[in-house]
Parts: C-alpha cells; structure tokens; sequence
C-alpha cells in the first residue's frame, strides 16, 4: 500500500512552483501514493489563478471572499477560505503584501485558517506532509498534525527574503527579523527539505539545516507535451499579438498591449528569442532587454523577442513596455500571461529561448524550451549552471549584457549552429529531466522521512 501524502501549497497558481507541485502530485500517483493537494485559488484572475482550474484534483482554498472584504488579509471566514496569501516578494500596490510586514495578528489569521484546510484534507491521518514553500502552512501542520512528519519543498523566493532580511531588510518589513525566526525555524523542523541540486548548499548556510536532511532534486518537463510542434509561425504570432493579445500594460488589463499586422510580418520573418516568466526583479528582464537592443545593432538579420508571462498586474521595478519605451528598442513583443499547456506552440515558433536571471534557482522555462528543440541562452547562476552545457545544449554566459549580447548574436547569425544545439538540448532533457523520473527519486524521501517518524525513541542507558 502506498503512502498517503497530504501535498500543500499556500498561493494560489502562479510561476513555477504551482506548476512543480501539480506535476509531483500526478507524479507520485503514479508511483502508488495517494495524494491530497491543497492549494490557494484566486478567481479574479480567471483560469489562471484559479486552483480548480489549474490543478483539477484539489482542495482549493478561495482567496476571493477576503479580496472582496476590503482587508484581504485580515480576512476570517467560514471553511474553504482564507486571508489571501502574502508574498516573497513586495510589490508596491499588490494586494499580496511581503511576509515581512505582517504583525502578529496577521500571522495568526494564517494559521489558523490553514490548520483549519490542513484538518479538512485528512492530514492528521496522512503519513507524510509534503509542504510547498515555508510558509504559514508549516506552523498550522505543527500545530494540526504535529505526529506527522513533514517534508519542505523549497522554491528559492523564500531564499531570497531571507538573504534580503540577512543583508538589511527596508522599513518597511516591520516584522522581518520574527518571519526570519520562524522560516529558519519551520525548515529545521521538517524532516527533510527538498530543493534543485544547485540550492543546496545555499539552502543550508542560509537556514542553518543540517546537511545531511537537505536533499537535491531537479524539476522535471512533460517531454509528450513540451516537444516540437509544426505550425505556421506567421499565423501563430498573428493570432497571439494581434488577434487575441494578452500582454499588458502597467496598471491596464490583460490585451491592452497590442500589435499591428506589420509588427508581426517583421517578427515572423527573422529569428524569434521567447523569454517565459514573472515579472520580478530577479529575472532581470532590464538586463535582457539591454542586451537584446545591443545585439541588434550589431545584427545583419532580422531578429525579435517575445516576453511571455509577467502574471497581469505583478511586477518589480520597471515594467518591461516602459524600460523599451525609455530605451526606445524596436523588436520586443509583450504576449502576456499564458497557460502551460499553451507553451509549447511558444517555443515551436521560436528560435531560442532565453533567460538573464541574477539568481535563479532552477530555470524551468530552459528545460521545457529545450524539450521542444530549442537551444537555451542563460546567464551563469545556480540552476541554469546546472540545464545548459554549454557549447552543445546552448548558450551559458558571464551575467553581464556585453556577453549576453554575443550570445545572442550567434544565436541569430548562425542557424546551422543553433538548431544543431537544439536538437541536443531535446535530447538532454529527455534523458535528465522527466518528470516520471523526479516524481521516482521524490517518493524514497517521503518514505524516509515517515520510517524515521516510526522509529521508536532511543532509551538512555
């Protein structure tokens, strides 16, 4: 019989790690485990951030009565809400403020409304908690479940806090030094903590885990869905630009960046670099964009960038559309926020995908750009480091635009190069980074850590 695993995560679907958790739940179904995903939903943000939506099986925990409560956050109502989540990062007019500046009370209305979602999923009669993040959910666990063992799955934003707290946190961030306390504190009491193979070490200095309870393990790609798609390129970008566009303007909605006929003429004709994410400061979408404009003017072929993603209404520091403004750079193409199951005609129509992170911590964008045939373009930090080999899956660069611009030169100029690499970065993947292999390596963990919780205690001579 199988373990029964109660999986949660706190946010509602967004970014990488909502994917991650999905993706392992039908993992470890498949690997005999019976699994019980609870997960944060936002309707306001339509499919995207709605949790039924996205996960399908789940215990969706709605955001939308404390959103509509006027006090988001201090928000306590009846079972199946909660307060809306807060967040890693701060954003300036987000409803999701940062962890570090609630006080007290707030925390509380967290754990308290997740214990509470915690008990209805079953998870004081689970074997094992696989808990996404450190966040709330892990005091309400202790205080839910507390004989249950709990295996913490780290996604890197919370490293970044941390270090961020550890460096001088702004005044704002009243109560940083108590979230701080209690990240650390959460993350030693799990039994095991799971993170990509290049945050470990980072994992350890900076929550002070012992190392031999912080695991390395890679994220995973569907290689049947992230895989070459024939289309016709001119058309795709004609219908997700001009027809049906979702990019978005600073404080507009979804479709208010759009394009004419023309734009898309050019941006099909030439080479097409697709950049997929947030948009948050540690992506560097400055840097990309700088050394995107460099690039072409020393190009003699046409070329364009795409950025998918920026999830409509968050962003840090300068949008993306007012930095090309600023700079007035001509070739770049806001195609919003889209589904996963929609990528894949993304990078199909796309020459390379690329990314100019400052610390990022696996880079899932590269493996599922890969597995459609794509070669990746990555500065040199933590999981890219780890992706790309360098000279045969891709382009790994010094994290700088001059040398980010070389690579993307070569990208352009030399085709035979490019697909060359492509076709080993599909490779690649298909042998590293599937998701049935992560979900196999995950599941010896949880049952390491549930061997240890029935352990009885050691008696004393």
């Amino acid at each position: 019989m199988g373990l029964r695993v109660v999986s949660a995560v706190l946010f509602s679907p967004r970014g990488g790690s909502a994917h991650v958790a999905r993706a392992l739940a039908r993992g470890l179904r498949v690997q005999g485990c019976s699994v019980t995903l609870l997960a944060g939903s936002r309707g306001d943000l339509g499919v995207h951030g709605d949790a039924n939506a996205f996960y399908g099986d789940v215990h969706a925990v709605s955001f939308n009565p404390a959103l509509a409560s006027g006090a988001p956050l201090r928000f306590e109502g009846p079972p199946g809400t909660a307060p809306l989540h807060p967040s890693f990062e701060e954003r300036p007019g987000a409803p999701d403020k940062v962890f570090a500046s609630l006080d007290d009370l707030d925390y509380e209305r967290q754990v308290r409304a997740w214990g509470r979602e915690l008990a209805r999923a079953g998870a004081d009669r689970a074997d094992v908690l696989h808990l996404h993040h450190l966040t709330p959910l892990n005091e309400a666990a202790a205080r839910t479940a507390p004989q249950v063992p709990v295996v913490g799955q780290l996604h890197g934003t919370e490293l970044l806090m941390l270090e961020r707290i550890a460096d001088g946190a702004p005044p704002s961030w009243r109560h940083a030094e108590r979230w701080g306390s209690r990240l650390g504190a959460w993350a030693r009491r799990c039994a095991r903590l799971v993170i990509v193979p290049a945050g470990v070490e980072r994992a350890r200095t900076v929550l002070g885990v012992p190392p031999e309870r912080v695991v390395g393990l890679p994220n995973g790609v569907d290689v049947e869905l992230f895989k070459p798609h024939p289309l016709d390129r001119r058309a795709f970008w004609r219908r997700v630009l001009v027809e049906e566009p979702q990019g978005w303007l600073p404080g507009e909605s979804p479709g208010s960046a759009r394009y004419r006929e023309p734009d898309v003429e050019r941006l099909a004709a030439g080479s097409v670099l697709v950049y997929v994410g947030r948009f948050t400061a540690v992506k560097r979408l400055d840097r990309l964009i700088r050394a995107f404009a460099r690039a072409r003017q020393r190009l003699t072929k046409p070329v364009g960038l795409v950025l998918v993603g920026g999830h409509p209404g968050e962003w840090e520091g300068e949008h993306p559309a007012e930095l090309v403004a600023r700079l007035g750079v001509t070739g770049v193409f806001l195609a919003g926020w889209h589904s996963q199951e929609e990528l894949p005609e993304f990078f199909s129509a796309a020459d390379a995908v690329v990314l100019a992170s400052e610390r990022e911590q696996f880079g899932q964008v590269l493996v599922e750009g890969m597995g459609c045939g794509l070669p990746a373009v990555a500065t040199r930090s933590l999981g890219p480091a780890e992706i790309i080999e360098d000279g045969r899956t891709g382009w790994l660069v010094e994290p700088d635009e001059a040398a980010l611009a070389a690579a993307l030169i070569q990208v352009v100029e030399d085709a035979r190069e490019r697909k060359r690499r492509g076709r080993a970065a599909r490779e690649a993947v298909c042998k590293r980074f599937t998701w049935a292999n992560v979900a196999a390596q995950l599941a010896p963990v949880l049952e390491e850590a549930v061997a240890e919780a029935r352990q009885p205690p050691a008696i004393d001579a």
